[in-house]
């Protein structure tokens, strides 16, 4: 039993040191990946979804190409600014504004989302969905901007 405590300690004290790391890295590239698609038109699977929502947002004011760059280039910037650590709360800020967004289908085009409302979801919502976790993902990063730290061995009371 001592073996595993001492590797299960180990592996703890890792994960605290480089886990909120590993976080942004991988949120960031999510960012960076699925913006990048973007700029390609047909190659994102949420490309229309996408257009339709930021249409709908704007009235109609912004045009569906220009929306799609507009929306590509925020991600990206998103993305970036997450795997280089710098301004934090800004990138998560930014992060939040654009899940809003990508979140507002729910609302919007609830018949895009879902294929028997509330539960039964379509490629679509759980594309949507899935940005539950990116949220608490940001929330935690969050958490570390003003220093905050994981602690592998916290004082029990």
């Amino acid at each position: 039993m001592n073996t595993f405590n001492s590797i299960d300690t180990i592996i703890t004290r890792w994960m605290a040191t480089y886990g909120i790391t590993v976080l942004r890295y991988s949120i960031g590239l999510i960012f960076i990946w699925f913006g990048g698609l973007k700029f390609f038109p047909g190659l994102s699977p949420a490309e229309q979804l996408a257009v339709s929502t930021i249409e709908l947002l704007t009235f109609g004011l912004i045009p569906s190409f220009t929306a799609q760059l507009l929306l590509a280039l925020f991600e990206v910037v998103i993305g970036f600014l997450l795997i280089s650590g710098k301004l934090v709360r800004l990138t998560i800020l930014l992060l939040l504004m654009q899940m809003a967004g990508t979140m507002s289908p729910i609302v919007l085009f609830p018949d895009v989302v879902f294929t028997k409302i509330p539960y039964a979801l379509t490629i679509e919502g759980q594309y949507i969905f899935k940005n539950f976790v990116v949220i608490s993902a940001a929330l935690v990063i969050g958490a570390t901007a003003r220093g905050g730290k994981l602690k592998a061995d916290p004082d029990f009371v």
